[in-house]
C-alpha cells in the first residue's frame, strides 16, 4: 500500500524548487548588502565631476572649432564609441543570460572606464551584478575573466602595430619621444607574459568559454581600429596613412594603461607631440577628445535617467 504522503512531500518539493528559483530572479534588497547602492552612488557623482570639469575646461571651445563636414565622420564616430559596450554586452549576454536592459550599466561601465581610472567601471558593473542578478553566482569571477583577456588581447594589438608603425616612428617622432614608448612596449610584454604564464590560477571561466570571449575582443578591437582610421580619414582624407597608423598606435598605447584617468586626454597630448605643427590634425584630435567628452555627457544623463518598471542602480 502506498502512502499518501509521498505525493504531498513530492509536491511540498516542488513548491519549494519553485519557489528557489522565482527568489533567485528577483532584485537582491537585502539591508545588510547596501554596499552596491553606495558603490554606484559614488562612481556617479565622480563621473558627474569629472565629465563637468573637462566640457568646461575646454571641451566645448573645442567643439566649435574645426568641425569636420563628413557625414561619414561621424557615422562612424558614433559606431567608434558604441563597439566596446556592444561588445561586453554580447559577451555578458552569452555568459549571464543577461537582458537588454543591461546595457544600461555596461554603458555606465564604460564611461567610468574612460573618464575616472581603469577597471573603475568594472567595480561599478559588479556591484550592479550583486544587486541585480542574484542568479549570477560568481560574477566577480566573470568580470574578472573578461577583462583580463580584454587586456591580452588589447596588448597583443597594440604590439602588432607597434611593430608595423615603428619603421615610420622614427622619421616622424620626437628624439625624447622614443624611451617612453619603447617602455611602453616593455610594459605591455611583460604584463602579456604574465598573464599567460599564470593564466592556470588567473581564470575561472570554462575553456571554451575563455575561447568564445576572446574572440569576441578580437573582432571587437579590428573593429575599432578599422572604424577610427576610417572616422579619421573622412574629416581629413589628404593626410597620409602613416600619420593616422601612428596616432592609432599612440591610441592603443594610452588605453593600455589602466592608473591613467581620462585617457583621451591623455592621447590628445600625445598626439601633439606626434604630429608637430599640422594643425588640421591637432584641431581633429582635440575635437574627437572634445566629441567623446559629450558622448560621455549624454550617456551619463541617459543612463541616469529612470526606466519604466525598474528601479537601476
Amino acid at each position: 500500500m502506498i502512502s499518501s504522503a509521498a505525493p504531498s512531500a513530492h509536491n511540498s518539493i516542488l513548491r519549494s524548487n519553485a519557489s528557489s528559483i522565482v527568489e533567485a530572479l528577483q532584485p537582491l534588497n537585502s539591508p545588510q548588502r547596501q554596499w552596491p547602492k553606495y558603490l554606484s552612488a559614488a562612481v556617479s557623482l565622480l563621473l558627474l565631476g569629472s565629465i563637468s570639469n573637462e566640457l568646461f575646461k575646454g571641451g566645448l571651445t573645442a567643439l566649435g572649432s574645426a568641425i569636420p563636414r563628413s557625414l561619414g565622420f561621424y557615422l562612424c564616430f558614433a559606431a567608434v564609441y558604441m563597439v566596446q559596450p556592444v561588445a561586453d554586452y554580447i559577451i555578458f549576454r552569452k555568459l549571464w543570460q543577461m537582458p537588454f536592459s543591461g546595457m544600461r550599466p555596461i554603458l555606465r561601465k564604460f564611461v567610468a572606464n574612460e573618464v575616472l581610472l581603469g577597471y573603475s567601471g568594472e567595480a561599478y558593473f559588479y556591484a550592479w551584478a550583486r544587486e541585480r542578478l542574484k542568479f549570477v553566482t560568481a560574477p566577480f569571477a566573470e568580470i574578472k575573466d573578461v577583462s583580463i583577456l580584454s587586456a591580452v588581447v588589447g596588448n597583443l594589438l597594440t604590439l602588432l602595430l607597434l611593430i608595423v608603425a615603428t619603421p615610420f616612428a622614427f622619421a616622424i617622432i620626437p628624439q625624447n619621444m622614443v624611451w617612453p614608448i619603447a617602455s611602453s612596449a616593455g610594459v605591455i610584454i611583460a604584463m602579456s607574459l604574465a598573464i599567460l604564464l599564470f593564466k592556470g590560477r588567473l581564470f575561472s571561466i570554462a575553456s571554451f568559454e575563455l575561447r568564445w570571449v576572446a574572440a569576441v575582443h578580437v573582432v571587437r578591437t579590428l573593429t575599432y581600429t578599422l572604424l577610427l582610421a576610417l572616422s579619421w580619414h573622412f574629416a581629413l582624407p589628404h593626410v597620409p596613412l602613416t600619420i593616422w597608423l601612428l596616432l592609432i598606435t599612440g591610441r592603443q598605447l594610452v588605453s593600455r594603461l589602466p592608473l591613467v584617468p581620462n585617457k583621451d586626454l591623455v592621447f590628445a597630448g600625445l598626439a601633439l607631440l606626434l604630429i608637430g605643427g599640422d594643425n588640421q590634425v591637432a584641431q581633429l584630435m582635440s575635437f574627437t577628445v572634445a566629441l567623446t567628452l559629450l558622448f560621455h555627457a549624454l550617456v551619463f544623463v541617459g543612463t541616469s535617467l529612470p526606466s519604466l518598471g525598474e528601479n537601476q542602480l
